[in-house]
């Protein structure tokens, strides 16, 4: 699955799923699209390391796996 994503600088771009935790981690993103709107980096509530300790099995929101969805 791919999400639109907004760059600090103003670039928006398309990233898969995968990579959203390590861009939020590493701070190159402000913002992100859910299908709820979205997303700023900072001010509303995103998912960590932390949360997601725990959950050894595949992401279950991801279309690619069969299945799931």
């Amino acid at each position: 699955m791919m999400i639109r994503i907004n760059h600090p600088d103003g670039r928006f771009d398309l990233v898969k799923a995968s990579r959203l935790d390590r861009l939020i981690q590493t701070e190159q993103i402000s913002r992100f699209k859910r299908n709820s709107g979205w997303v700023v980096i900072g001010r509303d509530p995103v998912r960590n390391q932390s949360n997601r300790a725990f959950h050894f099995g595949a992401e279950r929101r991801d279309p690619e796996m069969p299945g799931l969805c």
